[in-house]
């Protein structure tokens, strides 16, 4: 799977020439200048709100459990190879936009699309389009989203120190109420909200965790070395053989940042879908921003609190890590802030893999299927807040491969039609 995944990148990264390095820039142009100068009115989705939908999904508890996960379970040295997934991720993500662009459908008013839709339509392959669109429906929707209201759960306990089971169904409960009453507006409504939510939450974790960099400046430079000496020494994990110490590293490191930035995956392609563009490529540069901010910037974040804190040697497991650092970073205030941010970051990405897995069933089974997956996922989100984190997260890391496989195989067999598209847009 890993080689599967970083293969891919790299292939794709030759085959568009670096385009992450020679057109990132490019990206955040097409990104955020449109915010800053008056627009013609247009039909759907802008560009924006497609991309706020795709961090919405993107910017979760990998960027918080994650980080801290890879950390504890791969060392410090799992950051860098986080780093390395996301930089060909941007790659790949640049691919899975394009191509959810160039063969998505419309229904009503609104387009649909993503990798179920191009493995049909042009690999031509329905039964793989078929295993996909129900692996995706499993992995995000039902076990990906008890994934979240776990996070949520967890961190609250922390703040409130009342860990019962009374206390987590009722706080899975609420989650799930207020995920129902936006999730039943579609993705109008899911897009709005994220368009709205995303730019501050992002902003604010931000914020907080630099003030904590800046509190402990004499520190951060060397939790960098630790991080680069800790990719490739026996200080990767905690014991164990160089091989072994390595591999974790390289395993989770690996892994997680997939789960965070969701590069390969297969699930973000579905938000770019949506957005009304002049040519599938302009879509695809903003789709590499996301991998960029995801991973470059607030996985960074996480990492580099919980390292220069040392909260990593606290003994905790997953987003507790990272209360645990920002609480030594910014005193009483840091345990509760986030709390808070994770349940924006966990909240939005409920929203988005929930409306990721809808587009499958509807692919699958018509609007009939509509609202038994709804019901459903509002049922997960309820489970995950009752179960433990280790069980959640092997569940997901093992869904995760069965939706990535397919769009792996579809992505390397297009290749072609991107690198057409971007020749194309390029003249």
């Amino acid at each position: 799977m890993l080689i599967l995944l970083l293969g891919t990148g790299v292939w794709l990264t030759f085959q568009l020439r670096f385009i992450q390095v020679t057109h990132l820039i490019e990206g955040f142009k097409r990104t955020f200048a449109p915010l800053f100068k008056k627009q013609e009115k247009e039909d759907g989705i802008n560009s924006f709100k497609a991309l706020a939908t795709s961090i919405s999904a993107q910017v979760g508890t990998g960027n918080l459990a994650g980080v801290a996960t890879a950390i504890a379970a791969g060392g410090p040295g799992a950051i860098f190879w986080m780093w390395i997934s996301s930089f060909f991720g941007m790659a790949t993500i640049f691919a899975e936009a394009v191509l959810a662009q160039v063969y998505r459908v419309k229904k009503g008013d609104q387009f649909v699309g993503g990798p179920a839709f191009y493995i049909r339509d042009g690999l031509g392959s329905r039964w793989l389009a078929g295993f996909f669109a129900i692996a995706i429906i499993i992995a995000l929707g039902f076990v990906g989203n008890m994934v979240q209201s776990n996070a949520i759960t967890v961190a609250f306990n922390e703040v409130i120190g009342a860990d019962s089971l009374s206390f987590r169904l009722i706080l899975g409960m609420a989650i799930a109420i207020l995920i129902g009453l936006i999730l039943f507006g579609g993705i109008q409504r899911i897009s709005s909200f994220a368009a709205n939510v995303v730019p501050v939450m992002a902003l604010l974790y931000i914020v907080g965790s630099l003030v904590i960099l800046v509190v402990h400046a004499d520190q951060v430079l060397d939790a960098f070395q630790l991080i680069f000496d800790s990719a490739f020494t026996p200080q990767s994990a905690a014991g164990g053989a160089l091989g072994a110490t390595i591999k974790e590293a390289i395993r989770y490191g690996i892994a997680r940042g997939l789960f965070s930035n969701e590069a390969g995956m297969g699930s973000t392609p579905h938000a770019h879908a949506t957005a009304q563009v002049k040519h599938p490529t302009n879509q695809g540069l903003v789709a590499m921003v996301g991998v960029f901010i995801d991973t470059m910037v607030i996985c960074t974040l996480t990492a580099m609190v919980i390292l220069v804190t040392d909260a990593h040697h606290s003994g905790l497991e997953g987003s507790a890590i990272t209360q645990e650092g920002f609480a030594r970073g910014l005193g009483s205030f840091g345990t509760p802030f986030i709390a808070v941010c994770l349940l924006f970051f966990a909240f939005t990405t409920i929203l988005g893999w929930a409306y990721f897995g809808e587009v499958n069933v509807r692919f699958l089974f018509g609007q009939k299927g509509i609202g038994l997956y709804r019901g459903l996922v509002l049922i997960f989100i309820v489970l995950g807040a009752l179960v433990k984190v280790s069980f959640v997260w092997e569940m997901a890391d093992t869904f995760n491969a069965l939706m990535v496989l397919p769009n792996i195989l579809a992505l390397l067999a297009m290749s072609f039609v991107v690198k057409r598209k971007w020749n194309e847009y390029k003249g």
